[in-house]
């Protein structure tokens, strides 16, 4: 069988288009993945460790560009649609799965204009533009939340939730072999985050007296990790500060605490590996999406969500210390976490792609 796997950018939309790869690789290893994405997104950094091949088409995004960068991005469509078209009529897959962000687009659409079976997921509860155009078309759509299904054709939805890496969910209940520190893994997304960079920057004279007994581990983006680094070590903290994590299922089994933005796909990873959180939602994310989806996990008791625009390294610090203190809160919000864990939604996807493909070939 032969898949192509459309789309990323960021690791929100990759990452769950990753975790439906290995999936299938895991039912026949025969199987042939190919991703589709661009020379710019992360795409082009993490597939190549994992084994997987990419095909990166000149595309770029349209929305809140400008005048120029707009029009000079929708001159490339067409030529992406030829290079696409030229792509599915050599590798000749069985179907096209888009994952979100706009490398998805010329690949799911031309598709679906050559006979070849479609499908696009959706992570989060409001959808992206490129989804919402390849909605009308596509013969399967795969939400998170149930509450998306206003935006597709209802006969199409399938909400089996955010598919998550097979290394989150081998690794739940497996801890790495911890030391005697309290572990911190700290990120803000594929590219970092300024707001947490800041308020972590800024609790770090807050910590004194438990420093000692602190390991972070803080994937920072690549703007500010020599700030971050020479500041930790300044306060003679035990940090490992990278631009990117490429093994963040290790890095989450190490950790007796996560501070993190609430996307989606880090809520799924979260939930699936039953990890404690203090959540900082992005506080520009549409319809405040990212907050909606930390106030779920609050509810239920498995993490607590600090707004960014109350944040302050006093506060975060207070609330680490609370934790480090406390380690049966921890060890409560783990469990409420694994709770919520949807460890079925990369097979379900995947069930459902050859259910799709065995219909088209009776």
């Amino acid at each position: 069988m032969k898949i192509i796997i459309a789309g990323g950018g960021t690791g929100g939309h990759l990452f769950p288009g990753i975790a439906i790869a290995e999936e299938f690789m895991r039912r026949d290893q025969t199987n042939s993945i190919l991703f589709v994405g661009t020379k710019k997104g992360l795409e082009q950094r993490v597939l190549g460790n994992m084994g997987f091949n990419l095909h990166a088409l000149d595309v770029e995004g349209i929305k809140g560009r400008g005048i120029i960068k707009t029009l000079g991005a929708l001159l490339k469509i067409p030529r992406s649609i030829v290079e696409s078209c030229r792509l599915l009529r050599a590798f000749h897959p069985d179907i096209v799965i888009g994952v979100g962000g706009y490398a998805s687009g010329p690949a799911v659409m031309t598709a679906r204009l050559m006979g070849i079976r479609t499908a696009i997921a959706e992570q989060n509860a409001l959808p992206g533009i490129t989804n919402r155009i390849l909605g009308k078309f596509a013969d399967r759509i795969f939400l998170t939340f149930p509450e998306t299904k206003k935006w597709f054709p209802e006969e199409k939805i399938m909400a089996f939730g955010n598919p998550v890496r097979a290394a989150f969910i081998s690794g739940i209940r497996e801890a790495e072999k911890r030391t005697d520190k309290f572990t911190l893994l700290i990120f803000g997304g594929s590219q970092g985050a300024r707001g947490i960079n800041t308020a972590v920057f800024d609790s770090l004279p807050h910590l004194a007296k438990i420093k000692d007994k602190l390991k972070i581990i803080h994937q920072t983006g690549s703007a500010d990790v020599d700030s971050l680094a020479a500041h930790y070590e300044s306060h003679g903290i035990d940090a490992d500060v990278l631009p990117f994590i490429m093994d963040m299922a290790r890095a989450f089994r190490s950790a007796d605490l996560i501070i993190c933005r609430a996307g989606a796909t880090s809520i799924a990873e979260i939930t699936a590996s039953g990890k404690a959180a203090i959540l900082i939602p992005f506080p520009h994310a549409a319809n405040d999406h990212q907050t909606k989806n930390a106030e779920a996990l609050v509810a239920a008791g498995a993490a607590v969500m600090i707004p960014e625009k109350e944040i302050s390294g006093k506060m975060l610090a207070e609330t680490i210390e609370k934790f480090f203190l406390h380690p049966d809160l921890i060890r409560d919000m783990e469990a409420r976490s694994a709770s919520l864990g949807n460890v079925r939604a990369a097979a379900d996807i995947v069930d459902a792609c050859m259910e799709l493909i065995t219909l088209r070939n009776l």
